[in-house]
């Protein structure tokens, strides 16, 4: 048999096996971060949103809420559902009434997005459930921070209800969000909870971070974020982080509250593997070692699929 005959045989008989046991896929599926609260009724400001789910399989990393790494895939060729979930938003007709982030899907993995943060016009609203928790509003009354979905994300800070306080920060998926009142004038901005790193891409990034909010008048400090959470410099969580948005207020100096960030789906199949993607998905790829990872920023609709063979 020719040398490229054997080679030939060589390289069917490896897509066979492939083919035949299924192809393993390490995965990083976060969703889209919640909006930050907006506090209009002067006495505090809003909570921040917390970040989107984090669900991980990445040997030696972890997944959020302080969950290990799950399972590494092994996947059948066919057809998978593939989402990226959206960041919430903060709506336009009722200033600081932000949203909750969109699940992020890839097959049966869900990631769930990120709850809003608390808001107030004249009354406090507690931060909303989700991947990670939105942070609760700050103001008279106490208000907490809501809860977060186990082994993805953390919940959000609460707020103390002590007087002109600063509302309490979103979740992260590697921490819990800052509660409110905090700092020697109690009325600073809250910390937003920290995110995971990964090196799934061939680089450590931090995704996934809760939403700080700002101090409740101009003199006092606002709180930071990281790993893609919003902060006073860029109050919108970052895109394709599924960071959480920035808690603002009226009397900080009508500092906006945030959008949150987008999510993302990033997973790696072995180099001999096609993942072939539905008309409306955008995506990226590169070679890591001998897999090829596939970095999914965009779904244009809920009925998106990659197609493995």
């Amino acid at each position: 048999m020719a040398n490229s005959s054997i080679r030939d045989f060589k390289k069917f008989n490896r897509m066979s096996a492939f083919t035949n046991l299924g192809f393993p896929c390490s995965y990083l599926v976060i969703a889209g971060g919640g909006a930050g609260g907006y506090n209009g009724s002067g006495d505090g400001t809003g909570g921040g949103g917390g970040a989107g789910g984090y669900r991980s399989s990445v040997v030696g990393e972890d997944s959020g809420g302080g969950a290990s790494a799950e399972q590494i895939l092994t996947l059948a060729a066919g057809v998978y559902s593939l989402i990226v979930g959206e960041g919430g938003v903060v709506t336009a007709s009722a200033p600081g009434v932000g949203t909750s982030g969109s699940d992020s899907t890839f097959g049966g993995i869900v990631s769930v997005g990120g709850g809003r943060g608390g808001y107030a016009s004249g009354g406090e609203e507690d931060g909303a459930d989700g991947g990670s928790a939105g942070g609760g509003s700050g103001g008279d009354a106490p208000s907490s921070g809501g809860s977060a979905t186990s082994s993805q994300g953390f919940d959000g800070g609460d707020a103390t209800g002590s007087g002109n306080d600063g509302g309490a920060a979103g979740g992260g998926a590697g921490s819990v969000g800052q509660d409110g009142s905090r700092g020697s004038l109690g009325n600073d901005g809250a910390d937003g909870g920290s995110g995971v790193t990964s090196s799934i891409t061939g680089s450590a990034v931090g995704r996934a971070g809760g939403g700080a909010t700002s101090g409740y008048t101009a003199g006092a400090a606002d709180g930071s974020a990281s790993d893609g959470g919003g902060g006073a410099s860029s109050v919108d969580g970052d895109a394709n982080t599924g960071g959480g948005g920035f808690g603002g207020g009226l009397e900080a100096g009508s500092i906006a509250a945030g959008s949150g960030g987008s999510g993302v789906v990033i997973f790696t199949l072995p180099i001999q593997a096609i993942a072939t993607f539905s008309a409306g998905v955008t995506q990226t790829s590169a070679v890591v070692g001998g897999n090829r990872v596939y970095t999914v920023t965009a779904t244009s609709t809920n009925l998106e699929t990659v197609t493995i063979s």
